[in-house]
């Protein structure tokens, strides 16, 4: 958070007197996620097998339209690239990319997953997106990332049919397997376009922040600066063919962005839904997909941007889902493609400075304008300069660090991860995030969670006093029975405004959604002026090292370490313990006579100490290198460690406590 936002005031909701006053922050970060959203947009749509211009379509919709609906003040509404892959599957479904009949079968599916999106923000239940596990969900979204980088290398390789200017498509894992035959297909001056493009989206990042004015400038924005004249330079507007090491190829129109040919075209190209394609049972499965997955995404984004906002204003998640289903309603009905609170665009909105929810709609109203006024413009971008922003998307989606940082929360999340991925990559999403939710409980019950509290928490609440409850929850809390759980800890400590103890001493399990969950939770109640305590969970052994890590109520296993050595050094040695994060330790004077007495021909047993401590593994570590390095050298000591299982890790552990959030 900047300085200056800090010191200001906390902006009004949006409003009349909010629009006015933040006149000058919204404008100008609307701007700058105009140059973001603007090749995005397009990127996505082609990707998506629809119109480019039907992405343009939806940013300009959910910026204009959701704006005066959600209370979402940071969120941009447009195209994802989580999308694209649902999008395309809907579109081969009936018909395949380029097909007029396939795109406005594809627009009817959008409106029926619009209804679905408004009835589910009306009736309430966008606390439905809290029940999805949140390994299953990164998995989907790896998934989605590395099905983004294969559609993309044909795009990227310059690998388009000059006939029809359609790309290879086709199921990811047969992609892969095709990848060879790509390369020996590429166009070289595409290729060429392709490589600067993805060069400039790794290295730009990394090196804005050095360029002084120019750091505003986002890295989509500088593909199209160098891509669009290296475009021009090879003549695409025009078709022609080169020759390169005996081989020919052939360059043309096929190659840039399909756009309207004159001022104002983009209202030619508005198109109509075909609902007698509901009438199909095939049609339902997409809409399924539209809904859930949009709607889940939607939600996260939402959520996200809510604990980034400097002002800490709370979304309702179901306006939300309402404003996002109305902007996917009258997007589908004019030919655009399905939105949802973007994240990334929603980040940059923040990094500018905008205050309110009307730096959206100045970048939709830019959008607008631009494509308006100058699509000719727009039509010198080459598709592989898109490739590489998106290749860069899906890379980012799928970065190597998520599944590290995914292993460390333990075990147990790296395998629903990997599960729901792969199963992703082999069937689809919701088989492959249904897959992870069910793995995820299998290992909830072989965790000894009872059947009978997988999906219904048992907890009791007491009064502490006037102004505080205990909610005491038994046998589990797990993230399939996270929503009634959190309904009576919002209906008790936020509704009623009283302060809260949360005792899961007597769950069998705490899982990892679960954890992250209750640190929302603790950040709600802070904005509040309320407390939250967690307790009890310092009495459960943690399945791995993390803050976040599940939580299972079984014996503790520590490290015993049993150190015998000469009494004129004990002080010494329990001080440098202590200073290593020993939490207790038991002394006791002993006699005895060590190897190097006994070899010496000494059988008097010498006064000595005997020191036992119990400590966590990381702990035992730093002491055992501390006597390795410091004592062992230079002292007579006999060093002993041993496994041992103790009922409570808190009395033998000082990085344990009550608090849920590191501090």
């Amino acid at each position: 958070m900047s300085t200056q936002q800090q010191s200001d005031e906390r902006p009004p909701r949006g409003n009349a007197r909010g629009f006015v006053q933040y006149f000058k922050h919204d404008v100008i970060s609307g701007l700058l996620v105009f140059l973001i959203a603007l090749p995005l947009c397009l990127a996505i749509s082609v990707s998506s097998g629809y119109p480019p211009i039907a992405g343009i379509f939806t940013a300009i919709v959910g910026a204009i339209i959701t704006t005066f609906i959600s209370n979402s003040e940071l969120t941009i509404k447009g195209p994802a690239a989580g999308l694209i892959m649902i999008a395309i599957g809907c579109i081969n479904e009936f018909g395949g990319p380029g097909n007029a009949d396939a795109y406005r079968a594809a627009l009817a599916v959008g409106v029926a997953a619009a209804v679905l999106q408004i009835l589910f923000g009306m009736f309430r239940a966008g606390i439905l997106g809290e029940f999805f596990p949140t390994a299953a969900v990164h998995g989907m979204l790896a998934a989605i990332g590395i099905i983004i980088v294969i559609k993309q290398i044909p795009f990227a390789l310059g690998v388009i049919d000059p006939a029809t200017g359609r790309a290879p498509s086709g199921a990811p894992l047969d992609m892969v397997r095709q990848i060879p035959s790509y390369f020996l297909q590429a166009n070289p001056a595409i290729v060429a376009i392709g490589l600067v493009s993805l060069l400039i989206m790794f290295v730009w990042p990394a090196i804005r922040k050095q360029l002084g004015p120019l750091k505003f400038i986002p890295g989509p924005m500088v593909v199209l600066l160098v891509s669009v004249p290296m475009g021009m330079a090879l003549d695409l507007l025009h078709a022609h063919s080169y020759a390169l090491q005996g081989h020919e190829y052939q360059l043309g129109e096929q190659y840039l962005v399909a756009m309207p040919d004159r001022m104002f075209g983009m209202f030619d190209d508005i198109t109509f839904p075909d609902f007698s394609t509901l009438a199909k049972p095939v049609a339902w499965k997409w809409v399924l997909m539209f809904f859930l997955i949009g709607s889940l995404e939607s939600l996260l984004s939402s959520k996200a941007i809510d604990l980034l906002d400097p002002w800490k204003r709370k979304t309702n998640m179901d306006r939300d889902m309402i404003a996002v289903g109305v902007g996917n309603l009258v997007a589908s009905c004019i030919g655009g493609l399905p939105m949802i609170s973007e994240i990334v665009r929603s980040k940059s909105n923040i990094d500018n400075g905008a205050r309110t929810r009307f730096a959206d709609m100045w970048h939709g109203i830019f959008l607008l304008l631009c494509v308006a006024l100058i699509p000719t413009v727009l039509h010198r971008i080459p598709l592989a300069a898109l490739a590489a922003m998106l290749v860069y998307t899906g890379y980012r989606l799928a970065h190597p660090t998520e599944f590290l940082h995914v292993y460390r929360i333990g075990k147990e999340q790296l395998a629903i991860f990997v599960t729901t991925l792969v199963v992703v990559l082999v069937e689809d999403l919701l088989v492959g995030v249904a897959a992870g939710i069910l793995l995820k409980m299998v290992i909830h019950v072989a965790n000894g969670v009872p059947l009978k509290s997988l999906f219904k928490p048992y907890i009791e609440v007491q009064e502490v006093d006037e102004n505080t409850s205990i909610i005491i929850a038994r046998e589990s809390a797990v993230f399939s029975n996270w929503i009634p759980f959190k309904r009576q800890i919002e209906d008790i400590g936020l509704v009623q405004h009283r302060n809260l103890i949360i005792d899961l001493s007597d769950t069998k399990l705490v899982d990892h959604s679960v954890m992250e969950k209750l640190e929302e939770m603790e950040r709600d109640f802070q904005i509040e002026g309320l407390t939250f305590e967690v307790r009890g969970l310092d009495t459960m052994q943690p399945l791995a090292d993390n803050a976040h890590s599940a939580r299972k109520r079984a014996l503790a296993t520590m490290r015993r370490l049993t150190i015998f050595a000469e009494a004129d050094i004990e002080e010494w040695l329990e001080e440098n313990f202590v200073h290593r994060g020993v939490t207790g330790f038991t002394s006791l004077p002993c006699t005895g006579a060590g190897r190097r007495d006994l070899q010496g021909g000494v059988t008097v047993s010498r006064t000595k100490v005997r020191i036992e401590i119990v400590m966590s593994h990381k702990t035992c570590e730093d002491v055992l290198e501390f006597l390795r390095h410091e004592v062992l050298p230079i002292h007579h000591v006999t060093v002993c460690v041993e496994t041992v299982d103790v009922v409570r890790r808190d009395h033998f552990d000082a990085t344990t406590g009550s608090s849920i959030v590191e501090h």
